[in-house]
């Protein structure tokens, strides 16, 4: 699989720059207050702020976290090898995202979200919960790359990749756009209720800083490992 290029969307929609200083910084401290008074599951993402770039308040996906609204939160989270997966229902408006490190894995049970097995049917109940309709899913796709190097032979942001696009295609939920693979990590925004994702490719040289946020998020996990619009800022 080659590294895949930004591109038109199912709706038809641009690739284009994130518009910058588009709006006046004013927080929303009632609105941030809602947030994190909100009742949370296991496992969903509680770490809540002000972003003053975006202009809007943002919740920062960890690894093994996922989260889901009907409100444009600005959604955040940065990958290596890890993989986030943007679900949206394109008719209700509402879309969530999840954070996983592994295919799949053995443990103790505890945080099971950090294995793609269990991290995907955690967003998609969380989605229907939320009342989106499992039929009107539809995906975007970030991460997968290669930042650690001298692990060619064991590829886990390869693995991670084909793990997501057989599950989405397994479970007939279409992929309208996906950036991953290449050895680049990558920041990402994801707006659930607009159904828009915003992707940054970082510098080779955060590339190690990632991987090892990764790995120290990894000595939770077990080591087994299984054999809207798109815009760039």
């Amino acid at each position: 699989m080659t590294l895949s290029a930004p591109h038109r969307d199912a709706a038809g929609a641009r690739t284009c720059a994130l518009p910058r200083d588009a709006a006046p910084n004013v927080a929303d401290p009632a609105g941030l207050r809602r947030l994190r008074d909100r009742p949370r599951r296991p496992g969903e993402a509680s770490f809540f702020f002000y972003d003053a770039r975006l202009h809007r308040n943002a919740v920062k996906v960890l690894p093994g976290e996922h989260f889901v609204h009907d409100e444009d939160v600005a959604v955040c989270t940065t990958l290596g090898s890890c993989i986030a997966a943007c679900l949206w229902d394109r008719q209700r408006h509402v879309g969530g995202m999840n954070h996983f490190m592994l295919p799949d894995g053995v443990g103790d049970g505890a945080d099971p979200g950090r294995y793609g097995t269990h991290a995907m049917e955690l967003l998609v109940n969380a989605l229907l919960r939320a009342g989106a309709s499992r039929a009107m899913l539809e995906a975007k796709v970030f991460g997968g790359a290669a930042v650690v190097s001298g692990m060619q032979s064991l590829n886990v942001g390869e693995q991670n990749t084909e793990f997501v696009l057989d599950y989405l295609r397994t479970e007939r939920i279409p992929v309208v756009s996906h950036d991953v693979l290449g050895v680049h990590p990558r920041r990402l925004v994801w707006l659930p209720a607009s159904g828009t994702a915003m992707v940054k490719r970082l510098a080779l040289a955060r590339a190690d800083a990632v991987a090892a946020l990764e790995h120290a998020a990894s000595l939770r996990a077990s080591p087994h490992v299984a054999g809207g619009t798109v815009e760039l800022f």
